[in-house]
């Protein structure tokens, strides 16, 4: 068995939060409409069942690590790039030929408390963490063990 790999998935909650993963039928969604073919193949090509993700709410006040999902299925082809009245659809993917994939998760846990962005740029062990990169902006990005560790502990931390 493969080990487990760590991810970091933003959504704008706006569109999808934490909070609708929870209201979701067993706590379970597709995670559909990604356009960036680096965060495409992290997806497709890396993403196993039993991988942890940090969930992340962008374009919020403040953006925040909110809490964890699982993947619990591997990529398949995202449907919603097909269908032409979706507005993730894309003319040049096809169910013959699809160019976008996604992966199925599910809720973990949901922090007591939202771990904001300028909390996480002041802890030692997380200053490598691609999140906090300058110019980083992949919706979905690897994150080191370490970097998962000291969430989860800055997340019990502020209970």
């Amino acid at each position: 068995m493969a080990a487990v790999k760590y991810w970091l998935m933003k959504t704008e909650p706006t569109s999808y939060s934490i909070q609708d993963l929870a209201a979701e039928k067993q706590q379970k969604t597709f995670w559909n409409g990604v356009r960036n073919y680096q965060a495409r193949n992290y997806m497709r090509d890396e993403m196993k069942v039993g991988d942890k993700v940090l969930f992340y709410h962008s374009n919020a006040t403040p953006p925040a690590i909110v809490g964890v999902a699982t993947i619990v299925r591997e990529s398949y082809p995202d449907h919603t790039s097909w269908d032409r009245d979706n507005k993730h659809y894309d003319p040049k993917s096809t169910a013959q030929n699809p160019r976008w994939f996604m992966v199925d998760i599910k809720l973990e846990q949901i922090f007591d408390e939202p771990l904001p962005l300028d909390t996480l740029r002041n802890v030692a062990a997380l200053k490598e963490m691609e999140l906090l990169r300058k110019g980083s902006r992949l919706s979905v990005q690897p994150v080191k063990r370490l970097e998962f560790d000291t969430v989860l502990k800055l997340a019990k931390k502020k209970r």
